[in-house]
């Protein structure tokens, strides 16, 4: 059975204007019919933060909710070998994070570069020192019962031929993919085929949408892909990617998971949230 609910992140409006912290988010979730929250912290520090952490897992107790990740920033592509390794032994101490909260699943970014840099000969360069971070975490995670995963996105870790390389090359387990339906076109792949393509690698699934124009009259607020088009998040089942045949794709593979909606748009993210999950769990119940 797949599981819907949120990435704390499509709330993340309210909750930097500080009308809403995580359990508030927690609550959100279980007031608008999901079943689980992602715990993406943003600028919070849950390291500095205990008492949050036992508010959150309380809370989620209380209205029957699920946490089922800990997602964070990171980037394993450094200047130096010093900031090389301090960012990995800063994922490391993430993954007790994690441990705290319970969760089964954590995402990590592996390595971000502006599009100009993200050639295929430039990933081939940065792969091993990738690799070799990424398996180090996910060995760490292995001692918690965590599978780690990385998310298509930041334009140089993005297409989903090069997620797979990644995955295989680490060739841990517990190391897989938070697969993006939507991300996959910001590097201008199709989102059916690359999820066809990676959803057997998926330890977690992400469904975000996007209004795609060519070329829109006034660019502010839009995402230029790769190659050229522009992208704006929309609500989740309001926008241009094809949920409807990727909700089959996913159940066609056998994909029992988590599946969180990943909201970015420019509504307000209460009510945009609300409907993105009324229009997902139709999609499910009608596929």
């Amino acid at each position: 059975m797949i599981k819907l609910g949120l990435s704390s992140y499509s709330l993340s409006q309210a909750i930097n204007k500080g009308e809403m912290d995580l359990p508030g988010a927690v609550r959100f979730v279980a007031e608008n019919g999901g079943s689980h929250l992602e715990i993406s912290p943003g600028a919070t520090k849950l390291a500095e933060n205990p008492d949050l952490i036992t508010r959150i897992l309380d809370t989620a107790k209380e209205v029957g909710i699920e946490i089922s990740s800990y997602t964070i920033g990171a980037n394993f592509i450094k200047p130096t070998p010093e900031e090389y390794r301090a960012e990995v032994e800063r994922i490391k101490k993430e993954v007790e994070i994690g441990a705290r909260l319970g969760v089964r699943r954590m995402r990590h970014d592996a390595g971000s570069r502006p599009i100009p840099e993200t050639s295929f000969e430039q990933f081939e360069k940065d792969l091993p020192a990738i690799v070799d971070a990424c398996g180090e975490v996910a060995d760490v995670a292995a001692k918690y019962g965590i599978t780690t995963s990385i998310e298509n996105h930041g334009f140089h870790f993005q297409a989903s031929e090069r997620i797979q390389r990644l995955i295989l090359a680490v060739g841990r387990d517990n190391f897989r993919t938070t697969l993006d339906v939507g991300n996959f076109l910001c590097v201008d792949e199709d989102p059916e085929a690359a999820t066809l393509n990676n959803i057997g690698y998926a330890s977690h699934v992400h469904f975000k949408d996007f209004h795609i124009r060519r070329n829109p009259p006034v660019k502010d607020g839009y995402i230029k892909t790769a190659h050229g088009r522009f992208l704006r998040g929309a609500i989740t089942g309001d926008g241009d990617v094809n949920l409807d045949a990727i909700v089959k794709i996913i159940k066609n593979a056998g994909y029992k998971g988590f599946l969180s909606i990943e909201y970015e748009g420019w509504e307000e993210c209460r009510s945009a949230c609300t409907r993105a999950l009324k229009n997902v769990q139709e999609l499910l119940n009608r596929n």
